[in-house]
């Protein structure tokens, strides 16, 4: 019978046992708080799904349905303005290398500072967005984009897609990079317009990067707690209340941790489902490149 070596399995267990500090335990921990009603109260007592049959009662379906309609939003906008920017970097045009380094200041800078920013130009008073509006005619006065409902939603998309473009440019202009050039002589020497090789070349031979891309976007922006929460708290009357802001007002704002700790497994089940997904899509379309 062979026999095993266990120098390498101890060569792991640093590292298994900072996974399991960092990650492995604030999980367990978290799922324990959800079945109680652990406060600022020194006790806990046992409630049972209590917690996550109060969320499904009262909150669960606005904030999911909002949720996942912000989501969806923000990282199709990404995709779309991503792909459209990795096209346009990868042209041979004089001066890419100055484009691709001014394109990245958005996802350098700070989230607070850019927030910041974007929360200045929504201002109605002194906002240049505001004031364009006005001197175009517009708007026939000052508009507060952060005081209504729709508007403040759809400012607190912009400014995630603003953030998120450049990331998602880069990482599909990459993989774009890597598609070998015979097949685009091999095109053209057929005869094939740019927009027939855009779409029988490209767009096949990315497809795996835009769905991975589209995965870790979607965990980013679903996860996303900064840019809502400097721009609205989730309001105004919680127009822009996704899970995350919900969870840190249920679990700090409220002192419920074991409210908010369902809540957050609630974040986790969904992301499962939708990293699910994502693999189910993957399988399929390595699947077909494999078959061609």
């Amino acid at each position: 019978m062979r026999r095993v070596d266990p120098f390498p399995y101890l060569l792991l267990v640093p590292a298994l046992l900072l996974v399991g500090v960092i990650a492995a335990w604030p999980l367990i921990e978290t799922f324990r708080l959800s079945f109680t009603d652990a406060s600022m109260k020194q006790t806990q007592e046992y409630v049972g799904f209590a917690n996550y049959a109060k969320f499904f009662q009262r909150d669960f379906w606005p904030i999911l349905g909002r949720t996942l309609v912000w989501t969806s939003l923000s990282v199709s906008l990404k995709l779309v303005m991503g792909l459209i920017g990795a096209v346009l970097l990868n042209a041979a045009v004089p001066g890419r290398a100055l484009f691709r380094i001014l394109i990245m200041p958005p996802w350098v800078v700070p989230v607070a500072v850019g927030c910041f920013m974007w929360a200045w130009m929504y201002n109605g008073q002194f906002g240049m967005i505001s004031g364009l509006g006005q001197r175009f005619g517009v708007f026939s006065g000052p508009f507060e984009f952060l005081a209504y409902k729709q508007a403040a939603f759809i400012s607190t998309v912009v400014t995630d897609v603003w953030i998120g473009t450049p990331l998602v440019s880069l990482y599909l202009l990459a993989a774009m990079q890597t598609i070998p050039k015979d097949l685009y002589e091999a095109a053209w020497t057929d005869g094939a317009g740019r927009l027939y090789r855009f779409r029988r070349v490209t767009l096949p031979l990315l497809m795996p990067s835009i769905t991975t891309m589209a995965l870790l976007s979607t965990i980013w922006t679903f996860n996303s707690f900064e840019i809502i929460w400097i721009l609205t708290e989730g309001g105004p009357r919680g127009s822009t209340t996704t899970m995350i802001i919900d969870t840190y007002r249920t679990a700090i704002s409220r002192f419920r941790y074991g409210e908010g700790a369902a809540r957050a497994v609630m974040i986790l089940i969904c992301l499962m489902v939708l990293s699910a997904i994502y693999l189910a899509l993957l399988n399929r379309l390595t699947r077909k490149g494999r078959a061609k």
